[in-house]
């Protein structure tokens, strides 16, 4: 195979773009005690606030497909301003319904940045794309790590109300994107793999098997960065404020998960990468439940490092198994897993009100392991 170049300015400029957006979306889940509270809600509708930004993920196919043709890189320029705007938004309401519109508004603009953008990666990284996508996942997960330190912050100075102040950072980062980006192409494949006969055998080879791969990490991704928040503050009787704290340690090291992980399935195989992460990570979220103190900080690090550094290492697996149709075969990908983790937070938060959050958040280990089967029934190569 041709040794192709690997353009880290531009991987970085789009993983810029990643994190700005990533910061925004990842105000709802440690506003979720606040908003639990002001509307007066249980753990179920609470939860689905959530699954309301996952709905317009749908949409996801459609605009990877579109991206395979056309260029759509002013929707990785503008997503980050528009996302921006609907998450700062949040405390302008106190009514459910509106509340719901604008989190589908803001999962619209989700949808829009993340299939071209992963595209864009998965092309501008050459023939290190486990790399790229590893610096691209990164910057999602250094975002969410700090995400709900600046939302609770934000909280802090402004008030809930006043949250609209924060969304001028988006529009800034928006600036510099559409200086950096401009002339930046998202549509790497030749038109003849556009043949549905060639690709339809491919997507049911491997999308049977990555959705039941899928189901297992996504259990766990939803309990730990939807309810942890509310399991910290009902289950271990932190402050809003410490809880959001819980979701920075694992996110932060999520962080340092998600940049090691992609460049170790270059080495490694994404395979084997798969198999050791999704082992380790359900018998961590078990041991999290019979921790405390500073075990506990220990055990969400851990964590962090493995059930949250997953997505690097599927996404590259993804763009190695679909080298023609990048952007579709992402979109694809990122539609499957943004509703299996919306059935996920739905699923948890209806356990969680049956039976508690511990009942839940051993469920979501349990398919945890029940997916690592999974991994030896996906191709390893195109």
């Amino acid at each position: 195979m041709a040794r192709r170049e690997t353009r880290f300015n531009d991987v970085f400029a789009v993983a810029l773009g990643h994190f700005t957006h990533d910061v925004y979306s990842a105000f709802l889940a440690p506003l979720l005690p606040i908003l639990q509270e002001r509307l007066g809600i249980g753990y179920a509708l609470t939860g689905n606030l959530a699954v309301f930004t996952q709905i317009p993920s749908l949409l996801n196919p459609f605009i990877g497909y579109l991206a395979d043709r056309v260029s759509l890189r002013y929707f990785v320029i503008f997503a980050p301003a528009v996302t921006a705007t609907l998450m700062s938004s949040l405390g302008l309401t106190s009514s459910y319904v509106t509340l719901a519109f604008l989190l589908l508004a803001a999962g619209v603009s989700v949808a829009a940045f993340h299939a071209p953008a992963g595209a864009m990666i998965g092309e501008l990284a050459g023939n290190r794309v486990g790399t790229g996508m590893s610096i691209f996942m990164a910057a999602g997960e250094l975002a969410r790590t700090l995400g709900p330190l600046f939302v609770v912050a934000g909280v802090g100075w402004f008030g809930l109300e006043g949250l609209w102040r924060l969304a001028f950072v988006g529009w800034a980062v928006t600036g510099i994107l559409f200086w950096r980006l401009h002339n930046i192409q998202a549509r790497p494949r030749p038109p003849e793999s556009d043949a549905w006969s060639r690709l339809k055998p491919r997507l049911l080879r491997v999308f049977p098997y990555l959705t039941w791969l899928v189901i297992g990490r996504v259990s766990m991704q939803s309990a730990l960065t939807t309810y942890l928040p509310i399991f910290m503050k009902d289950e271990r009787g932190l402050s809003v404020a410490w809880a959001a704290a819980a979701l920075t340690i694992l996110e932060a090291a999520g962080f340092v998960g998600a940049l090691l992980s992609g460049s170790l399935s270059d080495r490694l195989g994404r395979h084997r990468m798969l198999f050791i992460l999704l082992l380790v990570s359900p018998l961590l979220m078990f041991a999290f439940l019979f921790t405390s103190g500073w075990m506990t900080v220990i055990v969400l690090i851990a964590l962090g490092l493995t059930a949250i550094s997953l997505q690097p290492v599927i996404l590259a697996l993804v763009q190695d198994l679909f080298p023609d149709n990048r952007a579709l075969a992402n979109g694809s990908y990122m539609a499957l897993s943004f509703v299996l983790r919306a059935v996920g937070i739905w699923v948890i938060g209806l356990t969680a009100d049956a039976f508690g959050l511990v009942p839940a958040f051993v469920l979501s280990a349990v398919v945890g392991l029940l997916a690592l089967p999974s991994i030896f029934f996906i191709p390893k190569r195109a």
